[in-house]
C-alpha cells in the first residue's frame, strides 16, 4: 500500500472522511493542507527531501477566502503537481457529478481516479486507492452506468483517452507514447489495436473515423 500520501480538502467534515480512510488502509503518513498553494510546496519540500509523495488527493472546488491564492482550483494543483512530478498518481474526490466534466478529469488531465462526494464515499475511496495502488484506474460506477445506459458499448476511462487522441488528430501508431507518458496502461500499440478493433466490432463500425464521430455525437468525448 501506499506510505506516503497528500490530501488538499478545504472542508474539515470531509477530511474526517479521509482520514478514516487512510487509517483503515493502514497508510503510515498522511499529510492534509487546506489550500492548493500549500499542496505545492509540500509536493516540492518532499521532493528536495527525497522522500516524495506516491498519492495526492484533491477536491476540484476550494472557497475563496482572505488568504490570496495563486492555485484556485483541484485542477489547477494536479496540472502544476504533475509538472513537478509527472508519476505521481491522483485522485480526485468532488462533489461534481457532471458527466463532462468528470470524463475531462480522465481526458485532459490523467487522474487515476475520481470518487464522488455520497452514501458510501468512504468504501469507494477504499476501492479506488487499491485500484491506483495496483496502477489501475477506476472510474466512478455511477458513471460507468450513465454510458452503459446511454451507448452499446461500456466505454472505459482506458478506451476514451485512445479516441480522444485520436479525435484530436494523433496517429494511431503515436499513442502508446502519449499512453506512457501518461503512465497509462496497457500501453503497447497491439493493445490499442484491439481494443479500438473490439470496440467498432461492438458497435458495427469499420473504420476509428466512424467511431470517433460517434462519440463525439454521443458526447463520450
Amino acid at each position: 500500500m501506499f506510505k506516503r500520501v497528500l490530501i488538499t480538502e478545504d472542508h474539515e467534515s470531509a477530511n474526517l472522511s479521509l482520514q478514516k480512510t487512510m487509517k483503515d488502509l493502514g497508510i503510515p503518513h498522511v499529510q492534509y493542507v487546506y489550500y492548493c498553494d500549500d499542496a505545492l510546496l509540500q509536493l516540492k519540500n518532499a521532493l528536495l527531501a527525497g522522500d516524495a509523495y506516491d498519492l495526492l488527493v484533491t477536491d476540484l472546488s476550494f472557497e475563496e477566502d482572505d488568504r490570496p491564492q495563486t492555485i484556485k482550483s483541484g485542477t489547477g494543483l494536479v496540472e502544476a503537481a504533475r509538472k513537478l512530478q509527472p508519476d505521481l498518481k491522483v485522485l480526485v474526490f468532488s462533489a461534481e457529478h457532471r458527466e463532462a466534466i468528470i470524463a475531462g478529469l480522465f481526458n485532459e488531465f490523467a487522474v487515476n481516479a475520481y470518487v464522488r462526494k455520497a452514501r458510501r464515499d468512504a468504501q469507494e475511496l477504499k476501492i479506488a486507492i487499491e485500484h491506483i495502488f495496483k496502477n489501475k484506474q477506476y472510474f466512478p460506477a455511477a458513471y460507468r452506468q450513465v454510458i452503459r445506459q446511454n451507448n452499446a458499448h461500456d466505454f472505459t476511462p482506458y478506451d476514451v483517452t485512445i479516441i480522444t487522441q485520436l479525435s484530436g488528430g494523433m496517429l494511431q501508431k503515436d499513442i502508446p507514447a502519449y499512453l506512457q507518458e501518461k503512465q497509462i496502461r496497457p500501453s503497447g500499440l497491439s493493445s490499442i489495436e484491439k481494443r479500438l478493433s473490439q470496440i467498432k466490432e461492438a458497435l458495427g463500425f469499420t473504420k476509428n473515423e466512424q467511431l470517433v464521430a460517434y462519440c463525439k455525437d454521443k458526447g463520450i468525448i
